[in-house]
């Protein structure tokens, strides 16, 4: 009686391998699929620029700064121009008068302005005529790019 019962364990005893034959036959299917599918997809037509063609030389930009008090100046940077003072509400007129419609406008602020401020001057620019605008920053310098003190 003993001998039928180790015969019962042994014929419900698990097996510890993994049967990987599914696997490879969906991995397979996927293989085919994209087999057949990689010919049909059409490559976008891109058209590049040739290297004797150039694009237009930049316009100088105006560039507009805000002070640690909030007064908004501005000039056109070119060597030797001087910032001129100028009420936030004229800003947009009096930079849509002093270059061509799309001479872009880039803004400074001092590092104690509120973002907010400069935000809400870049919409009033934008709301004005004003559609090319970017911001100006100064890449400060890291302990290992500073000169030595001696």
């Amino acid at each position: 009686m003993s001998s039928l019962r180790s015969n019962r364990r042994g014929a419900r005893r698990l097996k510890n391998e993994i049967n990987v034959v599914p696997y490879i036959d969906v991995m397979l299917v996927l293989l085919v699929i994209f087999m057949v599918t990689a010919p049909m997809i059409t490559p976008g037509v891109i058209d590049l620029p040739s290297v004797g063609r150039a694009a237009s030389v930049p316009a100088t930009p105006i560039e507009v700064q805000i002070g640690q008090d909030g007064q908004v100046a501005w000039r056109v940077r070119e060597a030797g121009s001087e910032f001129q003072p100028v009420a936030r509400d004229s800003l947009a007129q009096t930079i849509l008068n002093a270059g061509a419609p799309d001479q872009p406008v880039v803004i400074a602020a001092h590092g104690k302005v509120p973002y907010e401020s400069v935000v809400n001057l870049m919409d009033s620019l934008r709301a004005n005529g004003v559609e090319r605008l970017g911001l100006l920053v100064e890449q400060r310098q890291s302990e290992s790019t500073q000169a030595p003190v001696q």
